[in-house]
């Protein structure tokens, strides 16, 4: 395992920093949850559904760890935490601003009294400005943070994305930055403070908006399922149904066009290239969808793929999970030593190999340090 012999210490909440130490758990990391002992994380109770009792989004957020259960406010809580926090080799934690100084493990303190020691650190708005102490959770830095305002569609009002992508991005983030950080301490020793928020990681999924607007001085706009630069791309319908559609190059376009029936649309002035098909958007894609609506989607389907254009239909949570392309990667692994837990595998394999779950996930305060090495 890749990261056999490094001891993380985890004093997380939900999903951000859970999520980091699970992603170095994942890749073989000794990882030690720390959890209140009244309750533990509120992940926990974060359901339903629930498996043995917890949450089924604390199973899948803290596999491959182990718990230990610690009062900080306590003076042998603390004691316990420090000498646990000599053997780390990393922290993580998601705690609210000001809470690690008052617990007695903030980072200055920590860093100067271990040297070695990686330091991640996930806040709400940063560790700098003036929103610096406030606290936040996923859907508020969604707004705020600017991926609300770019999705959803056109003339409708903002919605969140499905998926916590600023605690999940938050937590890959922090594994990056803490996987850095030990290559550079095997080279001098030194330990590292990484530092990460939800915010700074919502503006960054913003980028591309946020460049364009840089450079046009044009707001984004919501646009659905479609593309603001690339046309035609999307979701089409059809006779029964919508399809996604991505004619991403020229090349594409022409294909799609000879596929439809349509081969003057490629030589059409208003189409010859992807700035011509993006203003002339709304015409092409009446166009396409006007010829769409003459069949089934799985014909299309079936005709589009063996010309190799990208299309896909717009499957369901079940769909997905009992699909052969995701049986085929083992993206859904029966945790063994439980009670039917089946779990969303990390999207790495390293020499072929996908990482398992060596652990279930733990039941609160089963252990009381480090394993042995």
């Amino acid at each position: 395992m890749l990261l056999a012999g490094i001891k993380v210490l985890e004093l997380g909440q939900i999903l951000a920093a859970p999520y980091a130490a699970e992603i170095l758990a994942d890749m073989g990391a000794d990882v030690l949850k720390v959890e209140r002992p009244d309750g533990g994380d509120d992940a926990r109770g974060w359901g339903p559904p629930f498996w043995n009792g917890d949450a089924a989004l604390f199973h899948q957020m803290n596999r491959n760890k182990r718990s230990v259960a610690l009062d900080m406010k306590s003076p042998d809580g603390l004691a316990c935490m420090l000498a646990l926090m000599a053997e780390a080799d990393v922290f993580i934690h998601n705690l609210r601003p000001g809470v690690p100084e008052k617990l007695g493990i903030g980072a200055q303190a920590m860093r100067a009294r271990f040297p070695r020691l990686i330091y991640a650190d996930i806040g709400a708005f940063g560790h700098l400005g003036p929103m610096n102490r406030q606290p936040g959770y996923e859907l508020l830095v969604q707004a705020f943070g600017g991926p609300m305002s770019i999705t959803g569609e056109s003339g409708g009002t903002p919605v969140r994305c499905g998926p916590s992508i600023n605690d999940l991005g938050s937590g890959m983030w922090t594994a990056i930055g803490v996987l850095g950080a030990l290559l550079r301490r095997a080279r001098t020793g030194e330990g590292c403070l990484v530092q990460t928020s939800l915010f700074e990681t919502a503006v960054c999924w913003t980028s591309i908006a946020a460049s364009n607007f840089l450079a046009s001085g044009t707001p984004p706009r919501r646009e659905g399922s479609k593309h603001p630069s690339v046309v035609p791309y999307g979701a089409f319908e059809t006779a029964d149904g919508p399809l996604i559609i991505g004619a991403g190059s020229d090349r594409l376009f022409r294909t799609l066009s000879d596929v439809l029936g349509h081969p003057e649309w490629a030589t059409d002035p208003r189409f010859l290239n992807n700035s011509d098909r993006v203003l002339n958007r709304g015409a092409l894609e009446a166009l396409v969808t006007e010829r769409l609506r003459t069949r089934p989607r799985a014909a299309w389907a079936e005709m589009l793929q063996a010309a190799g254009v990208p299309c896909a239909s717009i499957q369901t949570i079940p769909e997905v999970l009992s699909h052969e392309q995701t049986g085929a990667l083992g993206m859904v692994q029966a945790v063994t030593g439980t009670s039917g837990v089946q779990l969303i595998a990390m999207p790495l394999s390293f020499d072929g190999e996908r990482p398992q779950a060596r652990l279930p996930s733990p039941a609160l305060g089963g252990a009381v340090g480090f394993a042995t090495d």
